[in-house]
């Protein structure tokens, strides 16, 4: 049976899904108050307790992003069929020199539209570790992923470096580049592309709870 939500569940659904495509994280609580143009975040906690109680998003404790879209929700009037065919590829652990996309590292299809995000997703990657905690990327999550070897500053990327990937907030200034973690307990991974290899394997366009 199709989860009933209020008008205002509805925008403020939509609000999320629209900031997680946009920049690859969901966004505060300050944020979606600003752009729903109420005075106080109490109201929009409410709402935010009541779509995880439905079943649309999970609440992540002690994190300023912690909002999780469960892609098994499908109560909004606009959720999509999943993919006609096997779906999205599910990516695990990537081995050393081999394409992400080998299919040894393909551990799952997942039934999604692959246009429900923009750009449009090629592949979900499993998250492994925190170091992405404070944009609520936890250890386990899916990553939808845009593949392209181009990436802007602020964007979560999927990296490759020397064999290892990894993903992190990309910052790039003359031959440096910056591959930040979004948790204090890690360090920023420096570049200077001039003596290292690093390719970008793809940009972060959505966040999914495999269920």
């Amino acid at each position: 049976m199709k989860t009933v939500l209020t008008q205002r569940q509805k925008e403020v659904l939509e609000f999320i899904k629209k900031t997680v495509e946009q920049q690859g994280m969901p966004p505060t609580v300050a944020e979606i108050t600003t752009d729903l143009g109420v005075s106080s975040t109490n109201g929009i906690r409410g709402h935010l307790q009541a779509l995880a109680r439905k079943g649309a998003i999970e609440l992540v404790p002690n994190a300023s992003r912690g909002i999780r879209l469960l892609g098994g929700y499908q109560g909004a009037d606009n959720a999509q069929d999943g993919n006609e065919e096997e779906g999205l590829p599910v990516i695990g652990r990537v081995a050393a020199g081999s394409p992400i996309l080998a299919a040894e590292h393909i551990e799952d299809h997942y039934k999604i539209n692959p246009d429900q995000f923009k750009p449009r997703a090629h592949y979900l990657l499993r998250v492994q570790g925190m170091s992405m905690r404070d944009v609520g990327i936890l250890d386990g999550d899916l990553l939808a992923v845009h593949s392209t070897s181009t990436a802007e500053n602020g964007q979560i990327v999927v990296a490759r470096l020397e064999d290892e990937v990894t993903v992190k907030r990309l910052k790039k200034k003359d031959h440096m580049i910056y591959l930040k973690a979004e948790n204090p307990d890690f360090e920023t991974i420096k570049v200077d592309f001039r003596k290292q290899h690093i390719e970008i394997e793809g940009v972060a366009v959505g966040l999914l709870r495999y269920l």
